[in-house]
């Protein structure tokens, strides 16, 4: 009986599996994670979880008894150590666990202040983890002075939940305006202008040089020079893929786990899915950071595992809650030449053309714009602009055109 190991406990590992057993593959699964929670959404942690709308148990993605019913080991709170290739095994806890398989869906991890400029005080935080969220919980109360570091999306939405709760936000970006890196100026203004509106402050082109305190947080230093105080401290500057066992076992790495179009690291016999893995696009790779990636791919890898041969494809959505906003994504918006602008009744979206070709779309509170958006984009078709534009024109027909 062959036996798939799975790297990492989180939504491409739960989707591996998932896909294993609904397949028909009745070798033995181990799933070993570093947490000791079973496989759980990461994208509410920022979200309703932090806000305090969604308990513990709806956070995961089945009931740890699933697990066991479907023949699926969890070893959690468990760390490899290291892959020993040539025997086919990984080490955790002074155990050689053997595979037949191997599948690494190690996700990403935070980026963190440096230590020099006050990154290990008490009261900093990151928003990655259950742990990480239930341990900054406390300082969620009315009046809190929170510093928010960068403004993406992790870091928005931390805002919109401190400004919800009635604490006193300050969110500073080091570039010039927020999410320059993933977004087109118009949602960058949209989501600036809603949480200014929500009395937040946003500062753009304003770095921080450290923070002060003795052994708390207590005050910052930024750029310009103003300092600050504060009562603790949320990191959102982005991540890195988690590849350091794959760096031991001496797998190639390119912005991630390098894998081939089906999913297969340089050893055939290691594979690897989600955040931590990186694909070939044309004469490209991409690395996406998505629950909808770790599901395409997690369960892309499980069907290759038995011999599918399957190209992976994929087709990237992600999302984002603000207050009483949903933005939808589709597409990857780099590249774009133009910005086609649909307002009407609250719901706006925009969307990125290059050339005469639609290649993304940014939907706030527009699920029908979105998901039109989104279909045309997986079919490589297009929609004339100016019907776009028009709020008055029904873009369903843009499907059958």
């Amino acid at each position: 009986m062959s036996h798939v190991v799975v790297v990492g406990a989180g939504q491409a590992a739960a989707s591996l599996v998932a896909k294993l057993r609904s397949k028909g593959f009745d070798g033995q699964i181990t799933v070993v994670g570093e947490e000791p929670a079973p496989p759980y959404q990461r994208p509410p942690l920022s979200k309703s979880y932090l806000l305090g709308d969604m308990d513990l148990d709806r956070l995961f993605l089945r009931p740890e008894a699933w697990y066991a019913d479907n023949d699926v080991t969890l070893r959690l709170g468990t760390r490899v150590d290291r892959i020993d290739r040539d025997a086919k095994s990984v080490q955790i806890d002074g155990e050689a666990l053997a595979y037949d398989m191997l599948a690494l869906t190690t996700g990403a991890v935070p980026n963190r202040l440096p230590n020099a400029i006050g990154g290990d005080l008490d009261g900093v935080y990151c928003v990655r983890t259950l742990a990480d969220v239930d341990a900054m919980e406390p300082e969620f109360r009315a009046g809190a002075r929170v510093l928010i570091v960068g403004g993406g999306y992790i870091g928005l939405e931390a805002a919109a939940v401190a400004a919800k709760k009635g604490l006193k936000v300050i969110l500073v970006e080091m570039a010039d305006r927020i999410l320059q890196r993933v977004a087109a100026p118009q949602t960058s203004d949209y989501f600036r202008d809603l949480h200014k509106e929500h009395g937040v402050d946003i500062r753009e082109g304003v770095g921080l040089s450290k923070l002060t305190g003795d052994g708390k947080v207590t005050g910052a230093e930024l750029g310009d020079g103003t300092r600050l105080e504060v009562d603790f401290v949320i990191v959102g500057v982005g991540v890195k893929p988690d590849v350091a066992v794959a760096e031991q076992a001496g797998l190639a790495i390119d912005n991630g786990i390098a894998v081939d179009t089906e999913g297969r690291s340089s050893d055939p016999s290691i594979w690897a899915a989600g955040d931590c893995a990186s694909f070939p696009v044309g004469p490209n790779r991409l690395r996406l950071e998505s629950v909808g990636n770790a599901i395409d791919m997690g369960e892309l890898v499980a069907e290759n595992m038995m011999g599918a041969g399957k190209q992976y494809e994929p087709k990237p959505w992600f999302w984002s809650d603000q207050y009483d906003v949903k933005l939808q994504i589709a597409g990857l918006g780099t590249g774009y030449h133009e910005i086609v602008e649909r307002r009407g009744d609250g719901a706006v979206s925009f969307w990125y053309y290059a050339g005469d070709r639609l290649i993304a779309i940014d939907a706030m509170n527009d699920p029908r714009a979105y998901m039109i958006g989104k279909r045309l984009i997986e079919a490589g078709k297009s929609a004339d602009k100016a019907l776009v534009a028009d709020a008055g024109t029904d873009l369903k027909p843009l499907l059958t055109a």
